[in-house]
């Protein structure tokens, strides 16, 4: 088996555009939380013409609700929430400029689609292993909607999280 790449946030639109489904990612860099509810709010934003929370364009989104974090740790239990329940809103967000999405399951045609026309990459978390994830996670800061509790929306930064390349960018998806 191939070894894993490593690539940085920074350089995401470098990069979103050569991996292909079934490759093995070590992904560091800034990545933002954002769950069903957190969505909501960041559409009723985008709606009203305000800024959301953090920049869309170039962002990676981890769907994740972590929770608090223990003493000597940096966050808690980390592992990724089920994608599908954000499939309702990610066409608009690829449509804006989301370039990577981190979950765990299947999506629907429809974000196929809209990562596929985006140029965007769907990389899955290994779901029940949350507090090993967690390991990963060198720092976390709730920058909106914190009455949330563990669904707020985070700024994490990322060291070498192990990821797997579930949907790349011209539609290929290990779930096919």
């Amino acid at each position: 088996m191939a070894a894993e790449k490593r690539l940085h946030t920074d350089h995401i639109a470098d990069w979103c555009g050569t991996l292909r489904a079934g490759e093995r990612v070590l992904l560091s860099g800034t990545v933002y939380t954002s769950r069903d509810a957190a969505h909501k709010r960041i559409f009723s934003l985008l709606d009203a013409g305000d800024a959301p929370p953090y920049p869309i364009e170039g962002a990676a989104v981890y769907y994740a609700g972590p929770t608090p974090a223990p003493e000597g740790m940096t966050i808690g239990s980390c592992g990724p929430t089920t994608s599908g329940r954000m499939d309702p809103y990610s066409p608009r967000l690829l449509d804006l400029g989301l370039k990577c999405m981190i979950g765990k399951g299947n999506r629907s045609p429809a974000v196929i689609d809209a990562i596929r026309r985006n140029g965007a990459v769907y990389l899955c978390a290994i779901g029940g292993a949350g507090a090993l994830a967690a390991r990963c996670i060198e720092s976390a800061e709730v920058i909106a909607f914190e009455d949330l509790g563990c669904e707020s929306v985070k700024r994490l930064s990322f060291r070498d999280f192990p990821l797997i390349v579930a949907i790349d960018s011209t539609g290929n998806s290990l779930f096919a």
